[in-house]
This record gives C-alpha cells, structure tokens and sequence, in this order.
C-alpha cells in the first residue's frame, strides 16, 4: 500500500476517533471492509495484542495494521497518522480555549463530545465482543457461538467487576485459559 494514503486512512482515524485507543475499532473494521490486507480477525488480533503491550492502544493497532499494509515503514507511517490530528488540535485548542473557557458554545461542545466518546467505545467494545465471542459465517447461529470463549468472558467479567485487580493478571489468566483450553 502506498504510504501517503495509509498516512492518509490512519490521519481520518485519527481525527474522528474521538474517545481514546478503543474507539479506533470501528474505524479498523471499516478498513478491513475496504482493503484486502485487512480482516476483522485480524482487527481482533490486533486488539487482543494492543491491549497486553504497553503503550497507547490505538497507536499499537494503528502500528500492527500499518506493518500489515506496508512492512516498518507502514508501522511508523500508520501510527504518526494516527497522532498527527491529535497533535494539531491540541496545540490549536491550547491556544483558542484560553480566551473561551468560559464559553457556552464551546462548553456545549464538550457535553456532546463525551456522550460521542461514550458511543464510539462502546461500538468498540461490542466489535470486540463479537470477535471474541462468535464464529463468522457459521451455517446455523447455535454453531457461530464459541462456548469456552462465552465462558472465559463471564467468569473473568465478574472477577474484574468484583476485584477490580491489574489489567495484567487478567490478561495473563486469559492467556493461560486459552492454553488450557486449547483455544
């Protein structure tokens, strides 16, 4: 893939991603629709070693995709893409938000930017539930829901509810799980 539009996809991520790493999930899913580099299984690969590496979420899938499309250099090209909006908005606002923080509009515009976050990561999460929870083309639905998968969810869903522990046990414990399991 030609680096000027991969910066280019990862840029419009970037952008629009408004919420942190997790809401660039639904931005990957329609990049797998789009190019033939790219699968939801993929995606969902992606998530899986983006959230047990150290480091922004969406920088680290944005990097895996990029290396998928284009090798390192698509790695950096991907993931400078992705900050890039950030950067100049953060340096234009810093000096805007100055004069207007106490400005209704702009206040009104943070109100319905956190409902917008709120969405775009639960979209996420739904996408990566979907991913991890069921088969994609299977003939029947009973057949497309991964049990052991469904029970791995559950239990560590109500152990991080109940315990609230570090993210690195239960990504260990998941791991481990999935061994034994042979998943």
């Amino acid at each position: 893939m030609n680096l000027f539009f991969l910066y280019l996809e990862f840029f419009k991520i970037g952008l629009f991603a408004v919420g942190g790493g997790l809401a660039t999930l639904p931005f990957l899913f329609q990049l797998a629709d789009k190019y033939d580099w790219l699968d939801y299984e993929i995606v969902g690969n992606f998530l899986a070693v983006a959230q047990s590496a150290p480091g922004a979420i969406g920088v680290n899938m944005a990097s895996q995709a990029g290396f998928q499309a284009a090798g390192v250099a698509g790695s950096y090209v991907a993931a400078l893409g992705l900050v890039s909006p950030a950067i100049i908005v953060i340096i234009s606002i810093s000096f805007i938000l100055k004069s207007f923080k106490e400005n209704k509009i702009v206040l009104s515009v943070f109100s319905g930017l956190r409902p917008a976050s709120a969405g775009l990561l639960a979209a996420a999460g739904f996408g990566a539930l979907k991913l991890a929870l069921f088969v994609s083309g299977a003939a029947v639905w009973y057949s497309s829901i991964r049990v052991k998968e469904g029970i791995i969810f559950i239990i560590l869903f109500l152990v991080i509810f109940k315990f609230k522990g570090h993210p690195v046990i239960y990504i260990v414990i998941g791991a481990a799980a999935g061994i034994l399991l042979k998943l």
